[in-house]
């Protein structure tokens, strides 16, 4: 497997070697379950080195969230795939239509090949051995570019993949820019990229060269709104667990909050109760990650400074004025009031707990600020009167939707998970990954007698008239 200073030559190397052996043995049902097993069988072995990891990679990761936003996610993944797998790998039955009888048709799922995963640092273990499962489930061999900026993890998933399998089927590349946009330029069957839009504008315009069809998973700015039917009580709780997991670094946290008017102020008390509740002081905030790096920490305290300059009223939501013993990076969870659309805080993904709270005049001015902007890879609606959720939901566009919660759109395995427009493209997740790496091959038998040995030149007598008779019948 290669190293952070390998060059571009050592990836195509790696990558043959992976086409390679995939041309000479197509992974059977029986290997891929076996592979599955196996994986799951160490990774459940070593989360107490995984939590170990990637908490030194951001300085500090509450232990619980790494089990529940990486552990029991891949483990669940893995789960699920295996029950399932016999019956996704059936071939599909179709008619054939009258026209072609005798004939039967069908749909085989067949592996792509060599499959490239670019993660990201956020959920740096998730986010890459969920598309790594879909894609060793379909048959496929895999090449793995963990992110630069967990480096820690990326030597797990190194260590980890060399235990469960042999090096030409499945390989990790560890390196910083330069490889990763080499690595995209790969002539994969599918490459797969998780990061941010502007990054995924690159890894797609570096696979077109070789027409590699692409999966991109992105984020952009996921809204929260808040029906005047809403039970606020609730609805904060529920806003408090999106929006500070992992301290805001979600690509599926809610990015704003849409509320009537009159109703701002009381969901920002609710919501500061919460967090103080949840994070203090007493408890070493060992439950608050921290942010991942000087760089992120410097562009969300930039967030901060901009609303501040444009006079935005900012809202503490936690008191950590003074930092634990060896602790760094922890921004304050905050409720940013009062914005203008212009913001910084309203104009990118903030990924970082840093909540906008906007109120509205009508829940169709809410709706409309929502479809005027970038489709979101998440939509959540908050409310207890159907008719308001089902207009949200008939009238805005989102990758996927949760109503009155947020993020669990993320863990249900018979769900989809991807974008749309800006937020991605694409879907994974149970069959939806098997499917996003497998080729959905037609296949057409022909029996005796057929319609080709009566129609064909020249196109006289009994064969006009079979022609003019079938383009009659459509």
């Amino acid at each position: 497997m290669l190293k952070p200073n390998d060059s571009q030559p050592d990836l195509r190397a790696t990558f043959d070697t992976l086409r390679a052996a995939w041309l000479e043995t197509r992974p059977s049902y029986a290997q891929r379950v076996d592979d599955l097993k196996r994986l799951q069988r160490a990774f459940g072995q070593r989360l107490d080195e995984m939590i170990e990891a990637i908490s030194a990679d951001f300085g500090h990761r509450s232990r619980h969230e790494s089990l529940l936003g990486e552990g029991s996610v891949v483990l669940s993944e893995i789960k699920h795939t295996q029950r399932m797998l016999k019956s996704w790998m059936k071939p599909e039955r179709r008619s054939a239509g009258w026209k072609l009888l005798p004939a039967s048709a069908e749909i085989r799922h067949v592996p792509l090949g060599v499959v490239g995963i670019i993660a990201p640092w956020n959920y740096p273990v998730n986010l890459a051995l969920a598309p790594l499962v879909a894609a060793i489930a379909a048959g496929n061999h895999v090449f793995l570019k963990p992110s630069e900026h967990t480096p820690r993890t990326a030597a797990f998933l190194q260590s980890l993949l060399a235990e469960v399998f042999p090096p030409a089927r499945v390989a990790v590349a560890q390196g910083g820019t330069e490889l990763s946009a080499a690595f995209s330029e790969l002539p994969f069957d599918h490459l797969f990229f998780t990061g941010s839009t502007a990054v995924g504008r690159k890894v797609m315009a570096a696979a077109a060269r070789n027409l590699t069809p692409v999966t991109l998973e992105l984020g952009g700015k996921s809204p929260a709104i808040v029906a005047p039917s809403a039970n606020l009580e609730r609805t904060a709780r529920r806003i408090a667990t999106g929006k500070f997991f992992n301290a805001g670094q979600t690509c599926i946290a809610p990015d704003y909050v849409l509320v009537p008017q009159q109703k701002r102020d009381e969901l920002v008390r609710l919501v500061k109760q919460e967090v103080s509740a949840r994070y203090n002081a007493r408890q070493g905030f060992d439950d608050y990650t921290s942010i991942v790096n000087d760089g992120q920490f410097a562009r969300l305290s930039g967030l901060l400074d901009d609303a501040a300059v444009r006079g935005h009223e900012r809202v503490p939501l936690l008191d950590i004025a003074t930092l634990p013993a060896g602790r760094e990076r922890l921004l304050a969870p905050t409720a940013v009031l009062d914005l203008a659309p212009d913001s910084a805080v309203m104009r990118d993904e903030i990924f970082g707990p840093i909540l906008p709270i906007v109120g509205y005049a009508s829940l169709d001015q809410a709706i409309a600020y929502v479809v005027e902007r970038d489709r979101p890879l998440a939509l959540y609606c908050f409310g207890d009167d159907k008719a308001e959720i089902e207009t949200m939901l008939s009238r805005i566009v989102a990758g996927g939707v949760c109503v009155n919660d947020t993020l669990y759109q993320f863990a249900c395995a018979n769900l989809p998970f991807g974008g749309v427009g800006a937020s991605g493209m694409g879907h994974y997740h149970g069959r939806e990954g098997f499917l996003t790496f497998s080729k959905a091959m037609p296949v057409l038998r022909k029996y005796e007698p057929s319609a080709s040995d009566l129609i064909r030149p020249p196109y006289k007598g009994l064969t006009d008239w079979l022609v003019r008779l079938v383009t009659k019948l459509h």
